[in-house]
């Protein structure tokens, strides 16, 4: 045994006597999720309620869990109940009422309160998750990296599809406890770095394992780390980039809430790779509890000697601090995440120099963001030719993806490179919703554009996505139908990333501006048909044009609408003469029309009783008429009509 592994063995036994000595296969355990999303909806009492409840029963066998967040965002609260020698049983949508209710039925009277299960989809068309397919036997005895999370969850539908390596700890551990996470291989993959003491080792390791930067780039992770490496300046810096962004994305968040020091662990190893004694987390300061999580991940990980000088008595030095972000989207690029850790103005600065090379303070620096670097301890410690295995050719490892929109099951899934976005949405999504027609699926947030239904079987690949006219991006995904207008999509946007512009390029500044002008023009049913070549000139120029990657990718949602859905812009500037101006989708409240039907209207008074102008006229069981230069199209009367009689087209 080396040295670095004496030293870690002495830290185990440390944080083993500095927690109670629980043999869960022994207790019953009641798992209450403990995330921003779970608080939300509640988690918080309905933990408080069990707690009173256990109290009051006076059982010494049963253990109050709080864990990570599983996942499953539209069922939240979530509670599992696991009772030894029995299966797990998962309560969705818990409250203070029900938990009471649980308590006594599941609990007491050993009664499962059925009423209260997590809501079914349909099954898994696969015989087993599809990391485990991918795998050998080798692979999975090395590091049976989804082990845990499939013997708790593998039953519920909405997991059995889905790959955990990078949410792997989520909804299992109590992520402020760091017994729990070493009891999971915990800092093993930092134990074998230090043991190793060969930098290009863990370097080639992370280049087999083909690791692309999760941020959205694609960027392969080894390169980065290379070049830090290959610099003959010492001081270096490693940076992780938690300054999620994207409408609707919360992949990063919820791992450093639910799995803080794999992150850490993370970050300690890549340090170690690149020759760097300094780590930076850059956190946006809209994120609290993420904030707190890494804060006392980090304070632990000092208090044991993880942290610090000499770290295991390797000779390697290297700490982490934190840095919070003002919630500015630019700060997502890396020059400019650099400005503002260095108490400048968060904006970008042309490159090259790129931050590997030159980075914070004018020092070699490596930026990863947190979902690729809560890969690297599973990459070390399974093995860099194992974890390539899953995933495709060019692209190693699973992927995060926040699933939202117009889709049956919400949340975070986590899936293998190359499954397909028809296996996300119909498979773990559970299909649309209302029996609506499946329209398009955005993919990579303001950066990102539409993947029509027509091209659902493209794959999940860096460069598959690219040839369908979107990105990779964080992680955002939301599913749209036939419901939804695919030029307001383009303008919601264009909306976003004109307001997130820091200003200092004019193409980004000014022409997403225009860009915005042109798409209200079209919307608001004042369009022509030259605007929508002017449109496409106008983002194909600023793509081009601008300074960073907010402004080169700004054009995209509107560039990837006129590439997939030119027949809507068309219809909304009027190029379909017999139709005229209007909104296929009847989205646009400008190009929408109401009128009463004669034949079906009986006078029952309602429309104009909810009509806020009052533009609508009639006595009482007689035919009603609206007003057309009165209506403001907020389709009031159409929503409270009983007899169809109101017509919007």
């Amino acid at each position: 045994m080396t040295t670095v592994q004496e030293n870690y063995k002495k830290i185990e036994d440390q944080v083993r006597r500095a927690f109670p000595d629980y043999d869960f296969s022994k207790v019953t355990q009641i798992r209450v999720g403990s995330a921003t999303c779970e608080d939300a909806a509640g988690a918080s009492e309905v933990a408080d309620e069990f707690k009173k409840n256990i109290a009051a029963s006076g059982r010494t066998d049963i253990y109050l869990r709080s864990v990570g967040c599983t996942g499953r965002c539209s069922c939240e609260p979530i509670v599992t109940v696991l009772v030894p020698g029995q299966k797990m049983v998962v309560y969705q949508k818990v409250n203070r009422e029900t938990a009471h209710r649980i308590f006594m039925s599941h609990l007491k009277e050993g009664k499962i309160a059925e009423e209260y299960l997590l809501s079914p989809n349909p099954v898994c068309s696969r015989e087993a998750s599809p990391v485990k397919r991918s795998l050998t036997q080798e692979a999975l005895a090395a590091y049976p990296i989804t082990k845990e999370f499939f013997d708790l969850y593998g039953e519920v539908p909405f997991y059995s599809c889905q790959s955990r390596v990078t949410l792997r700890n989520a909804g299992i551990i109590d992520p402020e406890n760091i017994y729990e996470y070493m009891l999971r291989h915990g800092f093993a993959a930092l134990v074998i770095a230090l043991t190793k003491r060969d930098p290009e080792w863990i370097v080639n390791q992370v280049t087999l394992s083909k690791l692309r930067g999760r941020g959205g780039g694609g960027f392969p992770t080894s390169k980065k780390w290379q070049i830090a490496r290959a610099n003959e300046e010492k001081i270096r810096y490693i940076i992780c980039n938690a300054d999620e962004g994207d409408p609707g994305a919360f992949m990063d968040r919820s791992v450093l809430e639910s799995d803080p020091f794999s992150v850490v662990e993370g970050m300690m190893i890549a340090g170690f790779a690149i020759g760097a004694q300094k780590g930076f987390f850059y956190i946006r300061a809209e994120y609290p509890l993420a904030v707190a999580r890494v804060q006392k991940a980090i304070d632990i990980c000092r208090q044991y000697g993880l942290l610090g000088n000499n770290i295991l008595g390797s000779g390697f030095d290297f700490d982490i601090e934190i840095r919070l972000g003002a919630g500015a989207f630019v700060c997502g690029e890396e020059t400019a995440l650099i400005h503002s850790i260095e108490g400048e103005r968060g904006q970008p600065r042309t490159r090259p120099p790129y931050p590997a090379t030159k980075g914070l303070w004018g020092k070699p620096t490596v930026i990863n963001n947190v979902e690729t670097l809560a890969n690297i301890p599973a990459v070390l410690v399974m093995g860099g030719e194992n974890f390539g295995k899953i995933g495709t050719e060019k692209s190693g490892g699973t992927k995060v993806f926040a699933l939202a929109g117009k889709v049956n099951h919400t949340g975070l899934v986590e899936v293998p490179m190359g499954m397909t976005l028809r296996e996300i949405v119909y498979d773990i999504g559970g299909g649309i919703p209302n029996g609506k027609k499946l329209k398009a699926v955005q993919i990579g947030g303001p950066a990102g554009g539409l993947v029509p239904a027509s091209l659902l079987d493209t794959v999940i690949d860096y460069d598959a996505l690219s040839a369908a006219g979107t990105m990779m991006g964080s992680g955002g995904m939301i599913v749209l139908d036939e419901d939804d207008c695919a030029v307001d999509i383009a303008k919601f946007f264009i909306t976003f990333t004109q307001d997130e512009s820091c200003g200092k390029c004019s193409p980004c500044r000014e022409g997403t501006l225009r860009m915005l002008e042109i798409l209200e023009k079209i919307t608001s049913g004042k369009g022509e048909l030259e605007d929508i070549d002017r449109l496409e000139r106008l983002a194909k120029l600023v793509g081009k044009a601008s300074l960073c990657g907010l402004g080169k990718g700004a054009p995209n949602p509107v560039l990837s609408t006129l590439r997939h859905f030119r027949d809507e812009y068309f219809a909304h500037v009027g190029g379909v003469p017999t139709k005229g101006k209007h909104c296929p989708a009847r989205k646009c409240t400008a190009l929408i029309h109401y009128e009463i039907d004669p034949e079906k209207c009986v006078g029952c008074t309602a429309c104009a009783k909810v009509c806020p102008v009052n533009c609508i006229h009639g006595e009482r069981k007689k035919v009603h008429v609206i007003d057309q230069a009165i209506c403001i199209k907020c389709g009031s009367c159409f929503n409270v009509c009983r007899f169809d009689a109101v017509k919007r087209s």
